[in-house]
């Protein structure tokens, strides 16, 4: 298990650096952010992500279920919370209201989250009622089936966390790798079912009434900067465009979409 899963404020931070060095030029090539501008994350963790778009003016929600997780946020932006820049709501997504939420939304971030999302299309659906007709939505997933797509990285075994594509081992072999591993199954099994690849992306980006705006494909995501002191590295062309077989070289995946107009 790396150190930053334990030391959370460090987390925190490394998103922080992220965003503003990948994320923040990533979407900014469809979506200009603003002052004012309303921006939401689902799943927003210690809201290391939201701190970028407070610092250029925006208006951030996040949502998050882990209520230890935003007890953090609230403690490492207790300033931004009184100033109204930031909300922090303890909650599922799907129970949420809009007045809870405050209106609509001129952006909505899924970050190393939709993978972990049972009904996908369900999602995508209501995420419909919290855009704004010119917003956008960003996406950053890890294809299922890159080298660590089952997020083994962190078991406790040493050996185990560093040896790539063994979640695409049949379900109760790699149930029995997770136990050795010194983990729970649960979380780990829930990716499994969860799994998500490019094609199933933009299948139900499609299905659901929205549009591609943007693509990025990562062979090294540039987080693996703090997990392996690796340098973010795009994928290469003539691979990003084979379909499936980019799924298992292809390590983050960086989506702007939007409503169909």
């Amino acid at each position: 298990m790396f150190e930053f899963h334990k030391d959370r404020k460090r987390y925190f931070d490394m998103q922080v650096e992220n965003t503003i060095a990948y994320v923040l030029p990533f979407l900014e090539q469809t979506k200009k952010m603003k002052p004012g501008m309303r921006v939401l994350e689902i799943g927003c963790g210690e809201g290391g992500v939201l701190k970028p778009f407070i610092d250029k003016g925006c208006i951030t929600v996040g949502v998050e279920f882990d209520e230890i997780r935003l007890e953090n946020a609230n403690e490492w932006m207790a300033e931004e919370v009184a100033d109204g820049k930031a909300l922090f709501i303890p909650k599922d997504i799907y129970l949420t209201s809009p007045e809870e939420l405050g209106g609509k939304f001129d952006l909505i971030i899924l970050k190393d989250v939709i993978e972990h999302i049972f009904d996908q299309p369900k999602l995508f659906k209501r995420m419909k009622e919290m855009l704004l007709p010119e917003g956008v939505i960003f996406f950053g997933f890890p294809p299922w089936q890159m080298p660590f797509g089952g997020h083994q990285q962190v078991m406790q075994h040493k050996l185990l966390s560093k040896v790539p594509y063994t979640h695409l081992l049949p379900k109760p072999l790699y149930r029995q790798l997770i136990k050795m591993g010194g983990m729970d199954p649960a979380e780990f099994l829930e990716i499994y079912d969860t799994r998500i690849s490019i094609e199933r992306f933009e299948r139900i980006t499609a299905e659901t009434g929205y549009q591609i705006q943007n693509r990025l494909l990562y062979f090294i995501n540039p987080i693996y900067k703090y997990k392996f002191n690796l340098r973010g590295r795009k994928q290469a062309k003539i691979i990003a465009n084979i379909p499936w077989f980019r799924n298992f070289f292809t390590t983050c995946a960086y989506y702007t979409i939007a409503i169909k107009g």
